[in-house]
């Protein structure tokens, strides 16, 4: 009974997310991005460490329900398996925009287009050189970019069960982020609390 119960509740919840407005997809709205495939390690290793960075303290409880129901679904088979997974995935990306002050439209799928900015500061911190921004960025900002991208590089390694460094990490990480995009401030400033955007 359980397990029927389950799968039908899985049922609703797809319908749902195939049916959510879509819009211009954000670079931790995909698929593609960080928070997603953070989201899928921890599914693969059934440890929530590997997601947890992205979630503030106050949505680390309800992250921790949802995955708990989203492993057990997956056992019930292949196609509650791939319910579960969107499931879990697009919470774990709801709350984190939650924790931003941020709206949440729905995960988009892998493929989506990012604008030119984002995809060069991810490059950048892949390759730990600014290079990349080069010419994107104006000359007058490029001093605040390179104070937030060492606080990047400063923070980015630390131990994946050290949650509170690993959202020390996604908040410089968040805002070098945010100031490459040309926003000054961070979301109401919340991004602070976040302590708790990793890569």
């Amino acid at each position: 009974m359980n397990e029927v119960l389950i799968i039908a509740a899985f049922a609703v919840t797809l319908t749902l997310v195939l049916f959510w407005p879509q819009r211009a997809s954000a670079h931790c709205d995909t698929m593609d991005g960080p928070t997603a495939q953070d989201g899928v390690k921890a599914l693969e290793s059934t440890d929530l460490d590997h997601a947890l960075r992205w979630i503030t303290a106050d949505g680390e409880a309800e992250l921790r329900e949802v995955f708990e129901r989203a492993l057990a679904a997956r056992r019930l088979g292949p196609e509650a398996q791939e319910v579960a997974d969107r499931w879990f995935l697009e919470n774990l990306v709801r709350i984190h925009r939650a924790g931003e002050g941020a709206a949440f439209t729905g995960l988009q799928p892998a493929g989506a287009p990012v604008e030119e900015k984002v995809a060069a500061a991810d490059r950048s911190i892949e390759q730990g050189d600014l290079r990349p921004l080069a010419g994107l960025i104006s000359t007058e900002r490029w001093p605040e970019l390179e104070r937030r991208f060492a606080e990047v590089l400063e923070r980015r390694d630390y131990d994946l069960h050290d949650v509170d460094a690993g959202r020390s990490y996604i908040e410089a990480y968040v805002r070098f982020f945010k100031f490459a995009e040309g926003h000054d401030h961070d979301h109401d400033g919340r991004q602070r609390a976040h302590a708790g955007h990793g890569h």
